[in-house]
């Protein structure tokens, strides 16, 4: 007797899974696919969206399309939480799905506990779609007037939005926005002083201002407070300062890491209970910590396909191994990239082509089969 998948979140990690929903349709089994939107966006290219060098149409994948052209049901709605005894999903709508298995990629959000007010002309770099409405507004805005652009945050995120807003500025607006990036501490700061000076110095000779010491306190519309007292008025903010993931699991009683991740064992599995596996950002790998980018989603496809599978064929299960080093290209904006891998780093138009080229084929891959 066929049994019940449910997938929450087409992300990065469930891609393989999407792409081969058929296979477990044609063993009898019922797949039912919860996810925000028609539509996933493949954050590595979300930068290059915000600067027009890529169409949405380009970084997105057809969630909806691709789950019921091979057979299964894709429901609109989030998961608000999960009871696993009686093996349930709960939805935001208050639908209920029940579950033989069940895995999560529910992807993660940018924290909005320092915005007070409205919120007006306030946006988050997550979800992906986020940009192609903060692009939109800095198009209308620069058609009127000369503005300021704050980006809250010191990593990637900052450094390659700021980056691609120059390119909007530059290319597609009739007023070049002024841009700084309030960082905190220390601006790319978990990375090398090679990498971090090249990002830095790519920045800077662009007019891109970067103010470290100083943290944000609080965030209005049109204004950013610093702990320093110090306030900076700005026509756009973007907020880029970190993620977390949902606290769909903490809500569910179900194991966590530190940020109420799931924690998962080498199955990608929930180290409770073996129905309930997991992928991306909103997992907590119980053997190491893994830092949040799409590699390790990327990664970890194969093994979330094979393990569900596995769980509702009650066949062996296979170990997920994160791998070594890897590669990391930054966006810059500028049709420059800067690379690291290892000791290796390499910037220029040379790391850009490679993203590109990297980045192009990862969407073509799973495009074909919509």
């Amino acid at each position: 007797m066929g049994k019940h998948l449910v997938i929450a979140g087409g992300g990065h990690a469930h891609m393989l899974t999407l792409a081969n929903l058929h296979k477990f349709i044609e063993k009898g089994h019922k797949v039912t696919v919860i996810g925000p939107s028609p539509y996933h966006y493949y954050s590595g290219m979300g930068p290059g969206m915000l600067g027009k060098t890529y169409t949405p149409e380009e970084v997105r994948f057809a969630t909806k399309h691709v789950v019921e052209k091979q057979g299964g049901v894709f429901i609109q709605d989030r998961v608000e939480r999960i009871d696993p005894e009686s093996k349930t999903a709960y939805l935001e709508s208050e639908k209920t799905i029940p579950y033989d298995a069940l895995s999560c990629n529910v992807g993660s959000y940018v924290p909005t506990t320092i915005v007070s007010g409205e919120g007006r002309d306030i946006f988050p770099v997550k979800p992906i779609e986020k940009l192609i409405h903060f692009q939109e507004r800095v198009l209308e805005l620069t058609s009127q007037q000369k503005i300021t652009i704050g980006i809250i945050g010191g990593g990637p995120s900052a450094a390659e939005t700021a980056g691609n807003i120059w390119r909007l500025g530059k290319y597609y607006c009739n007023n070049m926005p002024d841009i700084t990036i309030l960082s905190g501490q220390k601006f790319m700061a978990r990375f090398t002083e090679n990498v971090r000076n090249r990002i830095i110095h790519s920045l800077t000779k662009r007019g891109i201002e970067i103010l470290e010491q100083d943290f944000v306190s609080e965030i209005k519309t049109g204004e950013i407070t610093m702990e320093s007292g110090q306030v900076h008025h700005k026509d756009l903010i973007l907020l880029a300062h970190g993620i977390k993931p949902y606290p769909v699991f903490q809500k569910s009683g179900l194991p966590t890491g530190p940020d109420g991740e799931l924690l998962v064992n080498k199955y990608l599995q929930c180290t409770k209970y073996q129905e309930i596996f997991g992928g991306g950002d909103c997992i907590y790998f119980a053997y190491q910590p893994l830092d949040k980018v799409g590699v390790y989603a990327v990664r970890e496809n194969q093994i979330l396909y094979h393990n569900l599978m596995a769980s509702l064929d009650k066949t062996d299960l296979q170990d997920f191994d994160p791998g070594g080093e890897y590669l990391l290209i930054f966006n810059m904006g500028d049709g420059t990239g800067i690379m690291q891998k290892k000791k290796l780093v390499l910037g220029g138009k040379l790391a850009f082509t490679i993203k590109n080229y990297i980045d192009r084929r990862f969407m073509k891959k799973f495009k074909s089969i919509e």
